[in-house]
């Protein structure tokens, strides 16, 4: 018996890689971390008179908070369970966290040109000993943390809270080197143009975690579908492909559609051609694929040909 062949698809998936309570748990420790290492920057600057101390302890701020919500955002949609009504979970949570992570930068940007700015025009005696004494354990904090982020693959509050980190680390050492220009060389200008400094770090910070959350909220393809197209085309038993989707619920969780023509002339062949592209595109990082076969011209043998 034979019949005609017509859109035909199957699902895969897998589940979203398992370190997610790992990533979930490096964020909670860095924004606590990050929390004492803001009071104590804080303190100090407002103690000793260092603008660029203060920006540093806000810019850390910024960043507590960027760990705590994206923490918030991971762990909802870690343990949600809406059923059918929310297909993929709430895991959007984590790329619209990381946007207004990002956004919540920008402001920052300002304080600190400002802060400076009125520094550059009133210079204030600061206290190059205790700064420098608290600008050095702000790098440690630092150092810690990126220590506790580093290692596999980061998630995308991960990789937002690396770029935070790294700022805050150059933000540390700024203030460090303009401590000690203050100090030895008696150079008050130096907190301030440190200030600058890093408020031009926040800012490369910001783009950077903007750009990645507005791809996934915008549904880029984190693939080069031309490319993936002309690998599927290359698979044996595929003719063509019809058309292709790929695109990310966020940075852990990337889904694909493809309807391809095919050779296969019983069902039996089919599916094992639809269970080869099932296989290259996991290879390719997607974790659920719905595989369609579009409508031929010919007809394919439905016989049961097992005895």
């Amino acid at each position: 018996m034979t019949v005609h062949e017509h859109t035909h698809g199957e699902s895969s998936e897998r589940d979203p890689p398992s370190d997610t309570s790992n990533s979930t748990r490096r964020l909670a420790l860095v924004a606590v971390v990050n929390f004492v290492g803001f009071v104590v920057e804080l303190a100090g600057g407002l103690l000793f008179g260092s603008v660029a101390l203060i920006s540093d302890a806000i810019h850390m701020l910024f960043d507590m908070l960027a760990y705590a919500v994206a923490y918030g955002a991971s762990y909802t949609a870690e343990r949600f369970e809406g059923g059918e009504a929310w297909s993929y979970g709430l895991h959007r949570l984590e790329p619209v966290a990381a946007f207004l992570n990002g956004v919540l930068l920008l402001p920052m940007v300002g304080y600190i040109v400002w802060e400076s700015y009125q520094r550059f025009l009133e210079p204030v005696a600061i206290d190059p000993e205790l700064t420098l004494i608290i600008a050095t354990g702000g790098l440690l904090v630092n150092i810690g943390s990126v220590y506790v982020l580093q290692g596999g693959e980061m998630s995308l509050n991960e990789r937002g809270a690396f770029y935070h980190l790294l700022g805050d680390a150059g933000g540390s050492i700024a203030v460090i080197v303009s401590t000690v220009a203050v100090a030895v060389f008696d150079l008050p200008i130096a907190d301030p143009v440190a200030a600058v400094l890093i408020g031009l770090l926040v800012l490369a910070s910001a783009e950077n975690v903007l750009r990645e959350s507005t791809a996934i909220l915008l549904e880029r393809s984190p693939v080069s579908p031309a490319d993936l197209r002309d690998e599927l085309t290359t698979l044996d038993g595929v003719d063509g492909v019809e058309d292709l989707h790929v695109w990310q619920v966020c940075s852990q969780l990337t889904v694909a559609t493809v309807r391809l023509t095919d050779t296969a002339t019983t069902i039996e062949e089919q599916q094992t051609v639809r269970s080869r592209v099932h296989d290259h595109l996991t290879d390719q990082g997607i974790d659920h694929a719905t595989v369609e076969f579009g409508e031929r011209n010919d007809q394919i043998d439905t016989t049961n040909h097992t005895h």
